[in-house]
């Protein structure tokens, strides 16, 4: 009996242990976490200029998809739900959609819930310029009523090979449904 007692202690220390170097394993790995700072931080805007059945000399962005009750060439009603648009946008380092574009954001938003604005993205800032070659690609949920929202920045290529990080969104500007202005401010965690 007293064998079976000193083996029962002997797992109870064991897992005692385990259990314990879990706890400062997780805690040692969470503390990293939160230190880590962005290899990368950028900050570019790009400018939407939606298609509206009389601008399609200055349009960067179409309506290719609409609900039964839309069309498009106007964003449908009911906080757009159902609208997907595909875009080619200009980047610019700075706020003015005049400015020399350092790049391409080239992609597609589809407005998907109906009781709020909100879209889902997926896209990529398409580099060929003196300080920047190669893409980053970006997707995530976008809520549009929130000042900033985070998207996953997912990969890219060229100077911005494997790169994975954060890209916060700002609205900067719109004007009615034909412009708008995204700020993006990026956080690259892993630098190749």
């Amino acid at each position: 009996m007293r064998n079976l007692e000193m083996e029962a202690a002997k797992r109870l220390l064991l897992l005692l242990f385990l259990v314990s170097l879990l706890s400062i394993s997780t805690a040692t790995t969470t503390r990293k976490f939160r230190a880590r700072k962005p290899c990368k931080r950028m900050v570019f805007y790009f400018h939407d200029i939606i298609y509206n059945g009389k601008n399609a000399k200055n349009a960067t962005a179409a309506i290719v998809g609409a609900p039964a009750w839309g069309n498009r060439t106007i964003l449908s009603g009911q906080n757009h739900f159902g609208d997907l648009v595909v875009f080619d946008d200009p980047i610019t380092l700075d706020n003015n959609l005049h400015s020399t574009p350092v790049g391409r954001a080239q992609g597609f938003y589809i407005y998907d819930k109906k009781g709020i604005f909100t879209a889902w993205l997926g896209f990529s800032f398409v580099f060929n310029s003196t300080e920047h070659k190669g893409s980053i690609n970006f997707a995530g949920a976008d809520p549009l009523m929130n000042k900033t929202r985070d998207i996953s920045v997912i990969g890219g290529t060229g100077d911005f090979f494997m790169a994975r990080g954060v890209a916060t969104l700002m609205t900067d500007a719109f004007e009615g449904e034909v412009y708008f202005r995204l700020r993006t401010d990026i956080k690259l965690y892993e630098c190749w």
